[in-house]
Parts: structure tokens; sequence; C-alpha cells
């Protein structure tokens, strides 16, 4: 078996890829040009992505997608209607209007912010199971999955990766890590997985987790940022208040089997007082997670407990 690896620059991210296989660099080769098609598709800053399609018929017609962006909808849509529920895909106009960590950030207006708030209702996105088809019941709504869409995007890799028979795997989407297999370099052959210290420069930890054949997903205030009108400002919003979510935590990490239900819970509970999130977590079935509060507190799901390296 040989190993190989891969980085390049998509999604707004660094995307690391690395593999063991009998022919490591022709399977790295399909793998960007899966992720090269599927920001190509579900991006929600290209006019001209599938996702768009929708976005631009909003309050006109339903538009029929393929099956993998059909599905994360309707999932994306499941998990935005609880009513305790942070995440919410249709968020787009809000994100849109703010563009937080882009150049042409801007503070909305309160009579705009209310207004978006409006069209924010996730009810109305209509999902059509048999013809496949998505429609957004108002003109001014859209759909953002970018919440969602790189989990599921690391564990369709993962599939294919199992596919060609890949006997070890790193995907590093940038925040969005899943092993798989044995790690390099490590007798018990488990994988070192860092978590950005909030208060720290990029690169500094502080702590790692170590896992096998788990995804690991971390969200935080401190990762995207504009100073707008003299304040900060982060890209993780509420979607009642339709400003960035004020909140004690800075950080939360879920760790899980598919990197889609770290992307779903962490941004479900982002929002929720650290011992809520931790309660929350405990009560699903292989998932656990930690919290890192502004004051530098650091709380984990007891089943985290032996795989903690300070």
């Amino acid at each position: 078996m040989r190993q190989a690896s891969r980085t390049c620059q998509l999604m707004g991210t660094i995307i690391q890829l690395w593999i063991e296989h009998n022919d490591p660099e022709k399977i790295l080769e399909e793998a960007e040009r899966q992720l090269i098609d599927y920001e190509n598709r579900f991006s929600a800053n290209d006019d001209h992505s599938h996702l768009m399609a929708i976005n631009h018929h909003a309050g006109m017609a339903p538009v029929q997608v393929e099956d993998d962006l059909f599905e994360l909808i309707k999932i994306g849509k499941k998990h935005s209607l609880p009513e305790d529920s942070f995440l919410n895909i249709s968020i787009g106009p809000l994100i849109q209007e703010w563009r937080i960590g882009f150049q042409d950030a801007k503070h909305p207006s309160d009579s705009k912010i209310k207004e978006i708030l409006k069209c924010m209702d996730a009810n109305q996105i209509i999902v059509d199971d048999q013809k496949k088809t998505v429609f957004l019941e108002r003109r001014e709504m859209a759909i953002d999955l970018g919440s969602l869409a790189k989990g599921y995007f690391a564990d369709k890799l993962l599939d294919y990766f199992k596919a060609e028979d890949v006997q070890a795997a790193l995907i590093d989407l940038g925040g969005n890590v899943l092993t798989y297999g044995d790690a390099p370099n490590h007798e018990d052959h488990y994988w070192r997985v860092g978590i950005q210290h909030p208060f720290l420069s990029r690169g500094k930890f502080a702590l790692a987790l170590k896992v096998k054949n788990q995804s690991v997903v971390t969200s935080g205030i401190y990762e995207r940022t504009n100073k707008l009108d003299g304040k900060n400002y982060h890209h993780i919003f509420d979607s009642q208040t339709g400003y960035p979510i004020d909140t004690e935590v800075v950080s939360l990490t879920v760790v899980s089997t598919r990197s889609l239900d770290g992307e779903i819970w962490t941004t479900r509970l982002f929002g929720k007082a650290p011992d809520q999130i931790l309660a929350e977590l405990h009560s699903l079935e292989d998932i656990g997670g930690l919290v890192i509060t502004k004051d530098g507190e650091l709380l984990y799901s007891k089943s985290l407990a032996s795989q903690l390296l300070y």
C-alpha cells in the first residue's frame, strides 16, 4: 500500500486529503474532482449553481434537482423545523445581507433585518419526493446549506474511498475532519485532531482528540468576523433576532461517526448554554462533544474523557 496526500483550496477553505491505497494519486484526483463538482452545484455564492437555481425561482416555480442536493435540502429542512433549533437553511437572505467573512460585509438596518426575518421560514420550503423538486413559497426566500455541506461532502468522499478499497484516510475540510482506518506514525493507530484555541493564533491548540473512524466538527465565533461600526460581528446567526448569536460559547466541537451529524448538531446547539448543549449531546447515540466558553472553561461529554489529550 502507498500513501499520498493532496491539498486544494475550495469552499473558502484549505482542504487536505490523505489516503493509503495501491493507486492513491488516481483516487485523490477523482476526490478533488468530486469536491469541485459539489462546490459548483451546492454553492450559495455562485449564481450559476444548482442551489441558486432554486433560489432564483423562489415564489415562481419548483426546480428539479439531483438526488444528492435534494437529499441534503430535505435533511436541512428536517433539522430546521424544531423550535429550539439554531439551524435554519432558509437563512440565505440574512447571510447575503450581512456578508460576514467577505470584503463587502455590512451592518443592515433594523428595519431591513425585520423584513428579512419574515421570509426565513423553513416550513415554506416545499419538497416533492416523487418529482425531486424544491419550491420556495416566497419570492424573497433563499436556501443556504453552508452549515451542513462540508459534512455531507466528507461523508460522500469517505463512501467513495471505501468503495475503492482505500485502507485509511484523513479528510480535512477546514474545521471538519473525518478519519478512517489506522493512523500512520502512532502505535495505537488513533488519529490526533487538534482543537483550535479560540483565543490564540491559528495553529495553537487548546487540546487534541484521539479518534479513529470518527468525525470531528468544530464551529466557533472566532473563525469569521468583521468589524463594523466599531464592533466585531461573527458569522453564526440567530434566526430569531437576525443578529449574530449572543452566547457564552466560543467553540463547540461534536464527535460522531458521520460528519454530517457533526455539522447538524454544532449548528442546532450553538446558541444554547454550555450545560444544555452537553445534556442534549448526551441524549444522542454515539455522539459526544466539547465546549469552550468565553471564560476559557472547557466542558466535555463523559464519553470523550478517554479521548482528550492536553
